[in-house]
């Protein structure tokens, strides 16, 4: 907006700046966020007129004073400003003060890329650079590395969780703001260039403007297929070979090798194949999902062979060629007598025409033309081993730059993302097997009945029925539709193995798994359709899904028994000895709070390990973690380096959803960084963290006693306390967030009021909105209050000596410090008015008020800190700048929901309201 309008409040109180290098970077995020600010207050002058743009400075210049002193005149100011404007002229501040918060989350990210960029080469945490010199310090060599990584796995696994409430179209305007920023930032201009720039920006800020914020209709599961997809052209196809090409850069330089590093970095997928919850997960959506994501991968192979062919135009009387190169060429279909001499050329033709005819096969045929016919490809190593002709042919007749290239990189795409892209997860619900399985034991053996036996039994019949060769299904059974579709879904997933390979499809996760049989449904199932066979060999893994309290407690002793039946061992050591178990954040969090959530997942992960060691098997952990703290969320490379010893153990795979996923991977740059993380933590943890999976008994013991306490807190206000589901539904946008188009699944599993039935993802996002974040805390105040008195002499300081010396403890303070600094118990007092019952309001809102208190004393006095985020200046700078157009939409929000919630419906109010979840959502960042 204008240079007056919404700048960083200079009344705000002020973190000590670092150094002279925080002093500039902090000048130049202003300088950036004042050009946008400044751009955007034209556009809203220009397009909506001087009256509306007056308002919108007014109620940012009330809403600091609110929320700095919190001023009651300043309270009724606001509110009077509010109640006295129009729905329409609501809708235009909300998208003014909404698109700031968007144009200010670009200048911030901007201004994280020039930071990486001015500490780019230095060795430092989260860096190969620097976890490559610590690997060196401590004597590991760089072959030692090399077969570390031979047996690596890092993970990022894309879900269509709902949680990012921005439109593509949106996404797309706001990158092209970002990538002008980028230009002015590299590029020395003219004047004229200058302010050509100038009015391409203002052109791309008056499209966004123009631009609908919010989807007009819900979105299908391929649509999300289709947005999850952009990520690999924004970052994932050319920055996961990069990053493997600085790595094997980086330990041949070491030890003067040339040999090639094991490609450990493989993407997963969950949209397209998560069925738990979401009935629009078909046997034909996942066909679909399959396809689409095959198609990505074919066209960008396609679109780079084309490039490479017209950069290959070496001419075979200058340059020796191999004769495996030689050969390549005269089988190439093309026969342009302009590529005669031409030999990489020809047999790029080749590669390219097979390739073409590979798409065909597959179902893709909008490509360009090959020369010729083609053989197509069986499977993605025939093609990764005629490109290695190429490579092998350059580098033996002393052109190894060239194989450097292009080349180099389309090499390590097909063998990360083969003709897949990237492994499709198949997950369900425990239950819903229960329920096929009986339907089709109960047909296939009459007098049985598999819903009334019990564990033992079942275990004992699923046994034996895995070793038998008939199957369970029979074509003259009528079937009901739920078990039909899901005998589709998996005869869909072994077509997939047939069309794509075996790493189209290698998880099948089961959620809310709470015993053995559980698992053995799933591998009959799996028997059905061949992925499965009697004699104990397995096309693909078999995942329980650990997510509520009592889950993570009886985990490891699931894992004993099932690892200890034959049957089911025999699976595993066909799948090369190694096991994957899923964690849940998010319903482990919703069940017993943050602290116990994070305690319980920790202590399941010590016991797994010892299970595992016991077994002889290896531990794969997956971390179904969230965007927000209530979830799991945080920074990853904190959470990878928390976890027990031994729980790492050189493989990893961890959810990365919605609006997490276009804050880490819709900038190359930032993509690569965060990739880069993950691959660093991993390797740190695995390698150069202590082996012991536990620290020290007294440690565990306090952390126990705190988690009781928190438990018993969080658990007394969300599910024992009487009227709390009445204040939730009344005091948050639960019900108005139901509304947005933001994802196919629904909110709830079932049609209740009932906090067990409601979704993780809506209960965070709701206390987010009322920028409460009660997942994120609630609990740990009374908690410490209850170890202190406990243990009055030395509480306080053995819990600030486990805050010093535990990775685990730092990190879960250090992630409620971040939530609580967001939190504002000003603005939620305004929330809790939405609660008719006065009495029911002031009841539990005082309970959460002193909470909120209690929680920050206690952490401010353990962390040792006189203020939220003192040891994360930069992030304290951040979130102080948001305040002043993040605060405003919270109050135009309580407003449109009081108009709403006590009116017929107005179609124009519910837009407002929705406008506004998505500005918030975008000023918090990781809010789902």
């Amino acid at each position: 907006m204008s240079s007056k309008i919404m700048p960083i409040d200079q009344t705000a109180p002020r973190a000590p700046l670092a150094d002279d290098t925080a002093i500039d970077e902090d000048a130049r995020l202003r300088d950036d966020i004042r050009l946008l600010g400044r751009i955007l207050g034209d556009t809203v002058r220009d397009q909506e007129g001087a009256a509306v743009f007056d308002v919108v400075e007014r109620i940012r210049q009330t809403s600091i004073r609110f929320h700095r002193d919190n001023d009651k005149p300043a309270r009724r100011e606001l509110e009077a400003i509010l109640n006295g404007l129009s729905t329409p002229d609501t809708v235009r501040i909300v998208r003014a003060f909404s698109y700031f918060s968007h144009l200010a989350n670009i200048a911030e990210d901007q201004n994280n890329i020039r930071q990486l960029r001015a500490q780019s080469g230095s060795p430092r945490a989260g860096t190969v650079v620097g976890t490559l010199a610590h690997a060196h310090a401590v004597g590991i060599s760089a072959q030692q590395l090399r077969q570390f990584f031979a047996q690596a796995l890092v993970s990022p696994v894309l879900t269509a969780h709902p949680t990012e409430v921005r439109r593509k179209s949106t996404m797309d305007r706001e990158m092209e703001v970002a990538a002008l920023l980028d230009r002015r930032e590299r590029l020395q201009m003219t004047a004229e260039e200058i302010a050509q720039h100038e009015e391409q920006l203002r052109r791309t800020v008056l499209t966004l403007w123009q631009t609908n914020m919010l989807r007009r209709t819900k979105l299908t599961v391929l649509d999300e297929v289709t947005n999850g997809l952009s990520f690999y052209g924004y970052s994932f196809l050319r920055e996961v070979p990069r990053l493997h090409g600085v790595l094997e850069d980086r330990l041949n330089d070491d030890d003067g090798s040339t040999e090639e590093l094991a490609s450990f970095l493989r993407m997963g997928s969950w949209i397209g194949g998560d069925r738990d919850g979401n009935p629009f997960v078909t046997a034909e959506v996942m066909r679909g999902a399959l396809r689409l994501q095959s198609t990505q991968a074919l066209r960008f192979y396609l679109e780079e062979l084309h490039a490479l062919g017209s950069e290959l135009s070496i001419a075979a009387h200058l340059a020796d060629v191999s004769d495996d190169l030689r050969i390549l060429a005269e089988r190439s279909p093309d026969t342009s007598p302009h590529r005669s001499g031409e030999p990489y050329r020809l047999a790029v033709s080749g590669i390219y025409a097979r390739l073409a005819a590979t798409a065909h096969r597959l179902k893709f045929d909008d490509i360009r033309t090959p020369v010729g016919a083609a053989d197509p490809y069986s499977d993605p190593r025939q093609f990764k081993a005629d490109l290695d002709v190429l490579h092998r042919s350059l580098i033996a007749n002393q052109a190894g730059v060239i194989a450097r290239g292009r080349l180099r990189q389309l090499r390590r795409a097909v063998d990360c993302f083969g003709f897949h892209l990237a492994s499709l997860d198949m997950r369900q619900n425990s239950a819903v097997h229960e329920r096929t399985m009986t339907e089709l034991i109960d047909a296939a053996l009459p007098g049985k009945s598999y819903m009334a036996m019990n564990e033992a039994a079942r275990i004992a019949l699923l046994a034996g029925e895995l070793r038998s060769r008939r199957p369970l299904a029979s074509p003259f059974v009528k079937y009901g539709e739920e078990t039909v579709g899901e005998l589709a879904v998996f005869r869909a997933a072994a077509e997939a193995h047939a069309n794509f390979g075996p790493s189209a499809i290698s998880q099948c996760i089961i959620s809310m798994c709470k015993g053995v049989s559980d698992m053995l449904e799933v591998v009959l199932l799996l028997k059905e359709v061949g992925l499965v066979d009697h004699a104990g060999r397995s096309a693909i893994n078999v995942v329980p899904l650990f997510e509520t309290i009592e889950d993570l407690q009886a985990a490891a002793s699931i894992m004993d028994q099932l690892l200890g039946l034959h049957d089911y061992r025999r699976l595993v050591d066909s799948r090369g000895g190694v096991q994957e178990v899923m964690l849940g954040y998010s319903d482990s969090n919703k069940d017993g709070g943050f602290v116990t959530s994070g305690w319980e997942l920790y202590k399941a992960e010590i016991e797994l390990v010892k299970v595992f060691e016991h077994h002889g098997v290896r531990l794969r952990l997956f971390h179904g973690r969230g965007g927000s703290v209530g979830r799991g969320g945080g920074p990853s490379y904190d959470a990878i380096l928390a976890q027990p010893g031994g729980a790492v153990n050189g493989q990893i795979r961890i959810t990365e959803q919605g609006e997490i996923i276009t804050s880490k991977y819709s900038n190359a740059e930032v993509g690569r960084n965060n990739l880069e993380i993950l691959a660093a933590a991993t390797l740190e943890a695995s390698l150069l963290m202590p082996r012991q999976s536990a620290p020290r008994a007294e440690y565990l013991d306090a952390m126990e006693q705190l988690s009781s306490f928190a438990f018993k807190a969080y658990r007394g206000l969300v599910y024992e306390t009487e009227g709390f589901e009445d204040y939730f539904w009344s005091s948050t946008v639960i019900t108005e967030i139901a509304t947005l188009n933001i994802g196919s699944r629904p909110a709830s599993r079932k049609k209740t009021h009932k906090i067990e039935d409601l979704r993780a993802i809506p209960w965070v996002f709701s206390w987010a909105q009322c920028r409460l974040m009660l997942p994120g805390w609630y609990g740990f105040g009374s908690a410490v209050k209850a170890f202190v008195k406990a243990h009055p002499q030395h509480g306080m300081s053995f819990l600030q000596e486990l805050y010093r010396q535990w990775p685990f403890f730092r990190t879960l303070l250090s992630n409620m410090d971040m939530v609580l600094a967001k939190s504002s118990i000003a603005i939620a007092s305004r929330y809790a008015e939405l609660v008719p019952d006065e009495q029911l309001r002031d009841t539990i809102f005082g309970r959460i008020h002193a909470e909120w208190h209690d929680s920050i004393q206690a952490l401010l006095e353990i962390m040792q800190q006189d203020r939220l985020l003192q040891g994360n200046p930069r992030l304290e700078r951040s979130i102080r700048n948001r305040f002043p157009y993040l605060d405003p939409l919270n109050h135009v929000q309580v407003e449109l929901l009081k108009e709403h919630r006590s009116h017929a419906v107005d179609e124009q109010v519910l837009r407002g309201i929705q406008l506004t979840i998505n500005g918030i959502s975008a000023g918090l960042r990781n809010s789902g």
